[in-house]
């Protein structure tokens, strides 16, 4: 149990040292990342589109890579906007890793593009763990999937820069319970910004661009409590870290322990300080 313990250690240690280096690439061409998580059928797609378009009328250089298991449905949706945007499928891994976007990168990503939405797999365990070299994390939840989400996964919403909460035209319906939902937020990421919005009506559309753009421009990041908690050193041998990159384990520490974290935002938070 320990071997495996560790080595799923150093398969994050591996990809935190990689984030670290692909933000500093990407920053250094005056590109931010944005990484969208979220469980399947939350509206991420729906409501990245109308910001891709906004952006677009705004003369935003932005671009778009969705990850998926399967299909190119999502690619398709988001090219309607008009912006430069890649699919990529995954191959039955339920998230990305730093190393796979940086290669898919490679020879693509235009070189003005200001801002850059990745669409995370539908998931809200697995890609939690992963840094991508992004600038703003943001977590989504539908009005449909119930006000104890944040509890239920606090290693997500508790890691997150932003909180989005989507679908609220049919919140009547569902008997949603915005003030408990806040409240359970708040209890696993206390202080970070929740926002309502709609992609149908448009409500709150603009809100994850304008966020996105004071992020790039440097303005100060929510910090979570928990990545500071989780924080550390991985101490691992070279030989380790390249026996695990051979390996993508698709189970990870029980969720709220620090070896299920290895603190995703932990080079934001070193990049920050």
């Amino acid at each position: 149990m320990c071997r495996v313990v560790d080595l799923q250690q150093a398969v994050l240690a591996k990809n935190d040292t990689t984030a670290h280096h692909l933000r500093t690439e990407l920053a250094a061409r005056g590109t931010s990342v944005v990484n969208l998580l979220s469980s399947p059928g939350s509206g991420k797609t729906a409501l990245l589109e109308r910001e891709l378009v906004l952006a677009r009328e705004r003369g935003i250089p932005v671009a778009a890579l969705t990850a998926d298991l399967a299909t190119e449905n999502d690619a398709t949706r988001l090219a309607r906007s008009g912006a430069p945007v890649k699919q990529v499928l995954t191959d039955g891994l339920c998230h990305l890793e730093a190393r796979m976007l940086g290669g898919h990168l490679d020879g693509w990503l235009p070189k003005d593009t200001r801002l850059l939405f990745v669409e995370n797999v539908g998931n809200l365990v697995c890609p939690a763990s992963y840094d991508l070299g992004e600038t703003l994390r943001v977590v989504l939840a539908s009005v449909t999937e119930g006000e104890d989400k944040p509890l239920k996964y606090p290693t997500a919403f508790g890691l997150a820069h932003l909180v989005l909460v989507t679908k609220t035209d049919i919140a009547e319906a569902v008997a949603f319970d915005e003030d408990a939902f806040r409240a359970h937020v708040e209890q696993v990421n206390p202080g970070v910004e929740v926002l309502l919005t709609s992609a149908r009506l448009g409500d709150g559309v603009g809100a994850l661009l304008e966020r996105a753009l004071d992020a790039a421009q440097g303005a100060p990041v929510h910090r979570p409590v928990m990545a500071q908690q989780h924080h550390s050193t991985h101490t691992h041998t070279d030989a380790e870290l390249g026996e695990a990159s051979h390996g993508h384990p698709h189970t990870h520490a029980a969720q709220g322990e620090p070896g299920a974290a290895t603190d995703a935002s932990g080079a934001m938070a070193q990049t920050r300080a």
